[in-house]
């Protein structure tokens, strides 16, 4: 007597189960693992939000209009209480508008630094993906956010006072956030504390300083080139609206968004690549041993 075959496979005397399909290998990573040139860590960022086009988009346009909405309706409500004061109005869009800023960058630093951590491991992931693996770093993440602001306004008002030191601020800042620019890598990557994350990021930094921090100021200038169409946007289409209120209001504020969604994302994963690059210097991650661990 034959035995008996099943969907799954052939199940009879002498005959094992058939065993389940072996999950598919995982893919190779968007940029290689290796050290990389400076011209690498600037170009490379695109080839990463590229190859995760959608979930980068997705990420994007959805943080936008959710902190746009959010910044209009606290505005609307302030200029609402306040029986549409020109003040009042124009207060709350600038305070509301700094809310929304700080809250975009660290729901789009988080989550893009996750997507591209796992594209190195092999894994993609998509924007629920990303919000869940940042989210169970939420506590560090945060922290991390508030110590960069503070550390950013502390500087910039310091070289404000006299004209002609702003430009050694801009430097010096660039210096500063150079040493700590791997700090959401290192949290998320190696699941650590703000503390350890500060000092780690300091040590893989440590003999590309300046590196790193001229890769943080050319960034910047592209971020003021891509500002220029952004900003252009809003004055363009004021044309055709007029300049009522409300209209150019949250044009504007559209336009500053959009600026920071692109630049954020662009800099978290050049983060991502920096970490990738210091952890192949210092600790050769990209040396394979036959028989042993990276």
């Amino acid at each position: 007597m034959r035995p008996a075959v099943e969907a799954v496979g052939a199940v009879g005397a002498g005959i094992d189960p058939a065993r389940a399909p072996a999950p598919p290998p995982p893919s190779p990573p968007t940029v290689p693992i290796r050290p990389l040139r400076f011209r690498e860590l600037l170009d490379e960022p695109f080839a990463l939000i590229q190859a995760h086009i959608r979930a980068f988009a997705a990420l994007g346009g959805g943080a936008l209009v959710l902190t746009v909405l959010g910044v209009l309706g606290v505005t609307g409500l302030v200029s609402h209480l306040t029986d549409g004061s020109d003040d009042g109005t124009a207060w709350a869009a600038v305070l509301a508008t700094a809310a929304g800023v700080w809250l975009l960058r660290l729901v789009l630093r988080g989550t893009t630094v996750a997507i591209a951590l796992a594209d190195f491991g092999g894994v993609r992931y998509g924007v629920g993906g990303g919000l869940r693996a940042a989210g169970r770093r939420a506590g560090p993440l945060v922290l991390a956010q508030v110590i960069f602001s503070l550390t950013g306004i502390g500087v910039l008002l310091v070289g404000s006072l006299l004209i002609v030191t702003y430009p050694l601020a801009l430097i010096w800042l660039s210096y500063v956030r150079a040493r700590r620019f791997v700090v959401e890598p290192v949290i998320l990557a190696e699941q650590a504390g703000l503390g350890l994350a500060v000092a780690r990021s300091k040590d893989l930094v440590q003999g590309a300083d300046w590196s790193v921090a001229g890769l943080w100021l050319t960034q910047r200038l592209i971020f003021a080139v891509l500002a220029v169409p952004a900003f252009g946007i809003p004055f363009f289409l004021s044309d055709f609206s007029g300049t009522h209120r409300w209209a150019f209001i949250t044009l504007l504020v559209g336009g500053l968004l959009l600026v920071v969604t692109v630049g954020e994302i662009i800099e978290a994963t050049s983060r991502v690549l920096c970490y990738i690059d210091r952890r192949c210097t210092r600790e050769g991650m990209d040396i394979r041993i036959p028989g042993g661990t990276r």
